[in-house]
């Protein structure tokens, strides 16, 4: 069971969806298909995180280098 799950009770964090679609309802079934919104809006948030990350090593390398 992923840690987030074990704070958050059985459903995933809101906004941490891991790229696929989350669970239908607390506890509910699973899905196993995303609709093409919501495949894009996955896509985006993902390489948002990656953009994040990029800066934060960027950052890191600048604070080494000083």
């Amino acid at each position: 069971m992923h840690a987030h799950r074990k704070a958050h009770g059985c459903c995933e964090a809101p906004g941490h969806h891991h790229g696929h679609a989350s669970s239908g309802g607390c506890c509910g079934l699973p899905r196993h298909f995303m609709t093409k919104a919501e495949r894009r809006e996955a896509l985006e948030s993902y390489r948002d995180q990656l953009k994040n990350e990029l800066t934060g090593v960027e950052e890191r390398l600048a604070e080494l280098s000083a």
